[in-house]
């Protein structure tokens, strides 16, 4: 999944597979996880946070289901 760069202190960088409603995250630590079931609208609005470590603890971290795709600093 392609991810984008994002100014953020907890992420490096975040993907959104639209058909399959999949988030991914990649961060600071250099751990990747896969975020499932999300919204478009989740998506964009932690694009668009000012905080998007804040909007991730509010909105997606403990309402939907994740698997780790990377463990930090080795290769997925």
């Amino acid at each position: 999944m392609e991810r984008r760069s994002v100014d953020s202190t907890t992420m490096k960088s975040v993907g959104y597979d639209v058909e399959s409603r999949i988030l991914e995250i990649e961060f600071e630590s250099g751990k990747v996880y896969q975020y499932l079931g999300v919204l478009g609208s989740k998506y964009e609005g932690l694009i668009a946070a000012e905080s998007k470590g804040a909007y991730f603890n509010r909105e997606i971290r403990d309402y939907y289901p994740f698997v780790q795709v990377r463990r930090s600093g080795g290769a997925g």
